[in-house]
Formats: C-alpha cells, sequence, structure tokens
C-alpha cells in the first residue's frame, strides 16, 4: 500500500479530517447570514467524511453538494446520510476541486474547512468565485500564521509544507484583491486542534500500525503526524487555523 493510501486508511474512521468543530462551523454560518435564507444550494469542497456537511444540513434550508476527491471519504457521507434521513439533501459528488461539475453563478455559497491549500488559497478562491452568484457566500478555514514572527523549526515545517501559509492580514487582502468583500473572521481555538483532531488520530494509531504489520511506510505515517502535533503543542500560540468569511461582489461595469 502506498503512502496516499496508507493516509486514506489512517483517517477514513475519523469524524474529521483536519482541525475544526461544530461550534465554529455555526459559528461561520452565524456570521454568513444564510440561517436567514430559504432554498438555498451550497457546495462543500473537500468535504472528507463529511464533518462541516453534517453542520450546514442541520442548520441550513439547503441542498448540500458534497465535493471531494476520494471515494472511501463520500461512502462514509453518504452512509451517514441515509442514516440520519437527509439522502435528499446531501449530494456526494467525487470530483477534483479544479474541476467542479457546477454550473457558473449557480451557488448561495461555498463551503471548504481546512481543504483550500490543495489547490492554493488564492488559486481557490479565484477559479471558485464564478460559481458562486452575485452576493454569494464564502467560508473557509485555512492554516494561518498568528504573530509577525515565528519560531523557525515551526516556520520550515509549515513552509515546506503549504508555500502559501500566511497572516490574516495577507489572506484578507488576497480576498479583496479577488471579488469579495470580508464579513468576518476568527481562529479556531486549541481544542479544535487537540481534542477534536489530534488526540483522536493518536488513539488510532496502534490499530492502524497492527493492519499494516507496523510496516516502515506505516510507521512512517505516524512518525509525520507525530512531528506536526509535537510542533503544535510547542508552537500553538503563533499558528492556526483562520476562518474566513466573505461576500462575493458585484463585478466591475
Amino acid at each position: 500500500m502506498n503512502d496516499f493510501r496508507l493516509l486514506i486508511d489512517l483517517h477514513v474512521t475519523a469524524d474529521r479530517q483536519g482541525p475544526g468543530g461544530e461550534a465554529e462551523t455555526r459559528r461561520a454560518i452565524e456570521l454568513s447570514g444564510l440561517a436567514k435564507r430559504r432554498n438555498l444550494k451550497v457546495a462543500d469542497i473537500g468535504c472528507g467524511t463529511g464533518a462541516s456537511t453534517r453542520v450546514l444540513a442541520k442548520e441550513l434550508d439547503a441542498h448540500i453538494i458534497a465535493v471531494d476527491l476520494l471515494p472511501d471519504f463520500l461512502d462514509v457521507l453518504t452512509a451517514y446520510a441515509a442514516r440520519a434521513g437527509l439522502a435528499d439533501r446531501i449530494e456526494a459528488v467525487n470530483a477534483s476541486m479544479d474541476a467542479l461539475p457546477i454550473e457558473p453563478g449557480s451557488l448561495d455559497a461555498i463551503w471548504s474547512e481546512g481543504a483550500i491549500y490543495t489547490m492554493g488559497f488564492e488559486s481557490g478562491v479565484r477559479q471558485w468565485r464564478r460559481l458562486l452568484k452575485p452576493g454569494g457566500i464564502l467560508a473557509v478555514s485555512e492554516l494561518t500564521w498568528l504573530t509577525a514572527r515565528r519560531p523557525a523549526e515551526l516556520e520550515e515545517h509549515w513552509h515546506a509544507q503549504y508555500a502559501e501559509v500566511g497572516t490574516a492580514s495577507s489572506k484578507l487582502a488576497v480576498l479583496e484583491r479577488n471579488g469579495y468583500a470580508p464579513v468576518g473572521y476568527f481562529t479556531l481555538a486549541e481544542h479544535c486542534w487537540i481534542d477534536a483532531y489530534y488526540l483522536p488520530m493518536q488513539q488510532r494509531f496502534p490499530a492502524f500500525l497492527a493492519r499494516h504489520g507496523s510496516s516502515a511506510a506505516a510507521r512512517a505515517v505516524v512518525a509525520a503526524e507525530e512531528l506536526e502535533i509535537a510542533l503544535y503543542t510547542r508552537h500553538r500560540a503563533y499558528v492556526s487555523y483562520g476562518y474566513y468569511v466573505a461576500r462575493r461582489t458585484e463585478d466591475a461595469p
């Protein structure tokens, strides 16, 4: 099994595939003003097994297009939707986020928690804008520096993983120059990382290693995750996910 499949196997049984929380998704919904509206069409891009999709389905009067590249994750979400009686409101779509089978100008909102980095923040907000109706909402969480200066080991690690990691002010500037008006911003608290993501992952490590015979590849996956956890534990004051909520502006005449 290659490294990519190992990562899928580690995360497919998880409630979420990155830092976050139900309360944080609800807070973004509140900032967006969408809860007051009816018959919405919303895309949740890079939805994973559906942590944010489930909240959106509970909180909004909406048809939700849940998009992910990995069928394994979508199978989990589809099974949940059937059990919860939401199969008619959650549409699972297996697609790449840079080739979405969605009609331009058809969405009331785009959601993406911890996934836009796959395309890069600027490329993602630029390409997805055309899918939104004028005034449509973009809500994304994105790795964000909390301070102007960071410890060298933290900066080196995250720049190697994601070249576009930046401060909130830089991300807000990206949104403004790509046709959005920022509506709200907040950072994810420590519990979104530790309690919601890292601790459950660490609890899965023994079974994961056992399934793969403690192979060198499986041990390497665990070691990489433990390195990230250790870096966050030491340097949590310097980095988090920022949650950005913005509205598509009208095109210039």
